[in-house]
């Protein structure tokens, strides 16, 4: 094995997990993803640990879990982000040169928070203004979480996307010391919306048998925690007909393979820098969508559509020892991409990472694998959630309210378990196993025999749907940028 691999990190913002491998609908174009399977370690259970942007892009550079790091949302990340401690800094300390290119989602906006490089989406609005173009992205009105489809307003060529990808094929071919080991996070922005694919993306699954939307038994019923409730009908995502959501899951389809054929855009710039065949490679995304499931759409959640994530390692092929085409069933998270890293790097994590090293995991050389994944959100909505891949349980404060789907014999959690007493005793179990893991922190949010409740808001449905709007900010700059 050689020292040190260069190594390329992908993300996508907001892809689910079924969007891949025999997850995925037969129908959908992903090659460059099949290849990266098929050359690689696939990790059926990877798991966003707070399904939503920032806090999983901490987990990313800290090597932690949410409750470690504690940013339950999207908060400033210079509030726990240093800039000596994070995986890019890390990386440097080394011998590495790094560079972020795309979404980052770091507060300030330029905060580099360890990294040599960075190009910003920002960047690629601010080159689209000046150029004097009267095609502007964006342009079409509909917000970045507004759950309708769209079409791009520029050619497939000037999207976020491609632009994206180019700045990575620039980096692999003009970085600063070819001679030096490079670590590059590739993040795209999609398939976040607006849903807003280039032809010929947006055309390409019209006419597909596009499945339908999953709805459990608990979301339309007295078992739907409030705070689920609460933030469906503040977007009023409820209200959105079927046939809507039918051509936005089809525009998010498209989204996902532009980004796959972009994708090998990159990976031929490795292979004509002769970089490829040393080269790790690790795809996920931050988090899923619900895309209608539930009678709901975007993130937050822990629900499948949610949380589960694609998550696919590939190691560099001149590895002697290397894993292929093969799959793990372990509970992963975003925390397990810093130790992977810096072990294949030539280093050692820090003590304070609670990740675990995926390449060690897929040789069968860790002993005892993670048995559960915590996932958390302490905001509006707040739940304490676990799964080992196979249960699910939720706890809702406000309103004391449980779920918990077996996902072996239900993988759409149609159907909430918590009040049938032929469960409680695991209802019991996977609560107990919450109370723990708070008190091991502190217990912040259980007094060591229960997690702690909250009363119901008792809003009503009417002011619900009068608080809040997910669209309108469709422009970037409020002022000419070209001055």
């Amino acid at each position: 094995m050689i020292k040190q691999p260069n190594i390329l990190l992908i993300t996508t913002d907001q892809q689910r997990f079924d969007t891949t491998g025999p997850n995925a609908p037969s129908f959908m174009r992903t090659p460059h993803l099949d290849v990266m399977a098929r050359e690689g370690v696939t990790f059926n259970k990877a798991y966003s640990d707070c399904p939503i942007c920032v806090a999983a892009r901490v987990g990313i550079m800290t090597g932690q879990f949410v409750g470690t790091h504690g940013m339950r949302g999207n908060g400033p990340t210079s509030n726990v982000l240093q800039r000596d401690s994070t995986l890019p800094a890390r990386l440097r300390a080394l011998g590495y040169q790094t560079a972020a290119i795309g979404k980052m989602h770091f507060t300030p906006e330029r905060a580099r928070h360890g990294f040599d490089e960075m190009v910003l989406p920002a960047d690629y609005y601010r080159e689209m203004a000046r150029s004097g173009s009267p095609l502007q992205p964006m342009h079409h009105g509909l917000g970045q979480n507004e759950l309708y489809p769209g079409m791009a307003t520029v050619p497939e060529a000037e999207t976020l996307t491609s632009w994206i990808s180019e700045q990575c094929v620039e980096y692999i071919k003009e970085r600063k010391d070819p001679t030096a080991p490079f670590f590059l996070w590739c993040s795209y922005s999609k398939p976040h919306p607006p849903l807003d694919p280039p032809e010929p993306y947006y055309s390409m699954y019209r006419n597909s048998p596009i499945p339908e939307p999953f709805v459990g038994d608990w979301a339309e019923s007295e078992d739907c925690p409030a705070a689920f409730a609460r933030f469906r009908e503040s977007w009023s995502l409820d209200k959105i007909p079927a046939e809507v959501i039918r051509e936005a899951r089809s525009a998010y389809y498209g989204l996902i393979t532009q980004i796959d054929y972009n994708m090998g855009r990159v990976f031929a710039a490795l292979q004509d820098e002769g970089l490829l065949e040393d080269t790790l490679i690790i795809y996920t995304s931050d988090h899923g969508e619900h895309l209608g499931d539930h009678n709901t759409g975007g993130k937050v959640f822990f629900t499948e559509s949610s949380s589960h994530v694609p998550f696919v390692l590939r190691m560099p092929k001149c590895w002697d020892d290397r894993m292929h085409g093969t799959t793990s069933d372990v509970p992963v998270t975003f925390a397990d991409i810093l130790p992977t890293i810096l072990k294949a790097a030539g280093g050692d994590p820090p003590a304070d990472a609670d990740g675990m090293d995926l390449v060690a995991l897929a040789r069968g050389q860790i002993q005892e694998p993670r048995q559960y994944v915590e996932v958390t959100c302490n905001e509006d909505p707040a739940y304490f959630g676990i799964t080992d891949g196979r249960w699910k349980y939720t706890w809702y404060p406000e309103g004391a309210k449980e779920l918990l789907f077996d996902l072996g014999a239900d993988p759409h959690e149609l159907r909430n378990l918590a009040a049938d007493p032929d469960f409680a005793a695991e209802c019991k179990r996977l609560h107990a196993v919450l109370v723990e893991k708070d008190q091991a922190r502190g217990g912040q949010f259980s007094d060591g025999q229960k997690m702690f409740e909250r009363p119901l808001q008792n809003d009503s449905e009417r002011d619900r749907r009068n608080r809040s709007w997910p669209g309108f900010h469709t422009e970037h700059f409020p002022v000419d940028v070209r001055h």
